[in-house]
This record gives C-alpha cells, structure tokens and sequence, in this order.
C-alpha cells in the first residue's frame, strides 16, 4: 500500500479491495461482515428495535481521551442506549480525503475496532469513498446503530413528570474544552481530557434498578442545559437544577472560568441525564455508581408544573438564572 490514500482507493477497483480487505476487514473481523455482500444479514432479534445514526467530523482527529474513531462508536451506541436499547451491531461510513496518511488512518481504525469490542458491540457492514484532496477535512465518519429494546414503554424525552428528580452520570463539560484545549494548543490548568466513553453498561444497570425511568438522555452538542431544555420542550414542564450538585472537575471549572464559558453548554460523550421518579432516585444513584463511569453521579436537580418549557438554575449564592437554549456554537466541530 501506498503511504498516503490515493484517489484509485475509492474507485470499487483492486486499491479499493486492498484498502478494505487490509485495514476495516482486518480490524472489523466477526462473522457477519467477512461474508462481504453488498448488505449484512443479521440474525433475528425479538421485539421492537431502537436505531439511530449520527456522522463525525471532530477536529483534531485525536485528542486526550479519545479520537474520532472511539468517538464514533461511543457517540451511536450511546444513542441506541438512550432508549433503554441494548447497542447490537452498527454500520461504519468513511469519507476519507486523498493524500491522508495510511498510519492515521490505521489508528482511527484500530480505536474504533477497541471501542466496538469494548461495546460488545459488532461493525457488520460498511462504505468508503475517496474524495479529491480539499474537498474534505481528512476524514468523516458515519456510523448507524441498531438495539433491542429492554423494555416498553421505552424511556423518552416526552416522558418527565412533574415530581420527577434529574440525575447526571458524571462531571460535565470534559469533552467540550478537551476539544478546544487541543485545538487550540491551549495550555490550561491541571489535566483535561474528553469523558468519550460507553453508556450502555450504566444504563442496563439503572434499567434493572428502576422500574419506572422515564428519561434517558446523553447531554452532547448543547451540554446539559440544552439538552434539559429540550426535555422540558417536549415533557411539557419545568426543570430546576441546583448548581452546587452538578459535578464539575476543577480544572474544567478554571478553565471555563478562563475563557468564559459554562460547563453547562460544553459537550459531553460519556456522560447520562437520567430523570425517575422520586421514589427510585436513590435506587437510580447507587445504580449508576457502581458502574466505572458512573463514579461521580449526582442528583441535580427536579422536574416541576409550573413554567413549563423553562429550565433554571438555583445558583450558589442563593438566585435563580433561566438556562436557555444554546445560540450559536461555541465550539464548531467537536464531534
């Protein structure tokens, strides 16, 4: 192989097969894609499926914590497990830009061979295409995801009550100034690095803890306050949050202290908002703590009637401030 991509790579012809057969055949090996046909035949699964699919264009490609091709498995399975889905098999797209480095692109391969088997989850089927040098950024990858259920009604953002109380997995904002630390060459206080991680081993956990979880939600683009505001938006009710609960690590508080900006709207990729009934919250907390990326789980906050479609927070020293919709993008291209 040459040692960057060429444009005959993407042509269906021998440079494609070699590119195939040498890097995603090698890595992605399981038996359902070394048939090789045009589509995956995938062996019956009772009841209803959650399926989503989502495209990844973060820059830099590697970042401390993760890389895009980790990202790309953790950020579908995730989604797949925001309705209380067990991820099976997902799907793997490549737009791959001529003259990218073959070694870069083995190691976004070899990351996301990891993340799937980590997962426990299988890559069955599969696209690249090559486009012209500048018509790209390097590379974009899609994956598609696809679950079974664990129960019905499945958890939804349509599903909050008031009385409910709000929890999140973990510290928020990581992966947002992860990203612009790298970007940027920013040299901040203590070490930062992206939660990228997979959800589905807590979100079984808290689907056999609780009975009755009414809302599953991983807080990405937007953070958690966007993400809450589209719950209240769609649920029909109020959130109020408590700001001395959310968890936020110190050196994301000074750094977001440094550059203006609140954790609240940095991205997350391994983290869960999780929304029950009062009466399961703790059962739903111990759940998630005994999961290793459910350490730092916390309640933060309660679902409310009054001024419904409105997400605040009860500040430290005592006020109150409307979060609302993220305007704008603070941080382009961060997944």
């Amino acid at each position: 192989m040459e040692r960057r991509l060429l444009l005959d790579a993407g042509s269906g012809g021998r440079a494609s097969q070699r590119l195939i057969s040498s890097l995603m055949g090698r890595y992605f090996s399981n038996p359902i894609l070394d048939v090789m046909d045009d589509a995956a035949l995938l062996p019956a699964i009772d009841g209803p499926l959650a399926m989503s699919t989502d495209s990844y264009t973060v820059t830099p490609l590697f970042f401390p914590g993760g890389s895009i091709g980790s990202l790309a498995i953790h950020g579908t399975v995730n989604d797949v497990s925001m309705l209380g889905a067990e991820p099976l098999y997902l799907t793997c797209a490549m737009v791959l830009e001529e003259g990218l480095e073959l070694d870069t692109l083995e190691k976004v391969v070899a990351d996301m061979a990891l993340a799937a088997e980590h997962c426990q989850v299988r890559i069955v089927t599969g696209d690249t295409k090559v486009v012209p040098k500048g018509c790209c950024d390097k590379l974009f990858i899609n994956t598609t995801g696809v679950g079974r259920l664990r129960r019905q009604p499945a958890p939804s953002g349509h599903a909050a009550k008031p009385g409910d109380v709000v929890l999140v997995s973990g510290a928020v904002g990581d992966h947002g100034l992860t990203i612009m630390a790298a970007r940027e060459s920013l040299s901040l206080d203590g070490q930062i690095r992206s939660d990228s991680a997979p959800m589905n081993g807590l979100v079984a956990k808290v689907m056999e803890a609780c009975p009755d979880v009414h809302v599953l939600r991983d807080p990405t683009r937007g953070g958690v306050a966007t993400t809450l505001n589209e719950i209240a938006q769609q649920s029909g009710v109020a959130i109020v949050l408590d700001d001395a609960s959310v968890p936020v690590h110190p050196e994301v508080a000074g750094g977001c202290s440094f550059l203006g900006l609140d954790p609240l709207y940095l991205a997350n990729e391994g983290k869960c908002l999780v929304i029950v009934p009062e009466d399961q919250a703790e059962a739903a907390l111990k759940a998630m703590r005994s999961d290793p990326y459910g350490q730092e789980a916390a309640i933060i906050g309660r679902v409310q009637e009054e001024k419904a479609g409105r997400v605040t927070l009860k500040t430290r020293i005592g006020g109150e401030r409307i979060l609302g919709m993220l305007e704008g993008a603070l941080l382009p291209r961060i997944c």
